[in-house]
């Protein structure tokens, strides 16, 4: 079985670093601009609950991050 690599190009072919400045500028343009959409305190929390509600509903991805906090917890709890 022959497994073909794919080749990064553009964007996705650049360092991390080079990635982030670019997009800052990007950002820093929008806002010049006044284009960049900015969240009210309103827009944000409605954002983050609709958020919430989507990734509860996937009982298995909660009940490993319930796994997760318990094991936390013991470690601390241990030392």
């Amino acid at each position: 079985m022959v497994t073909e690599e794919k080749n990064q190009r553009g964007f996705a072919a650049m360092s991390p670093e080079k990635q982030k400045e670019i997009a800052s500028k990007g950002g820093k343009a929008a806002h010049v601009k006044g284009t960049a959409h900015e969240f009210t305190p309103e827009e944000a929390r409605e954002a983050g609950r609709k958020g919430g509600e989507k990734v509860s509903q996937n009982r298995h991805h909660m009940a490993e991050i319930g796994r997760k906090g318990g094991q936390s917890s013991h470690k601390s709890s241990k030392a």
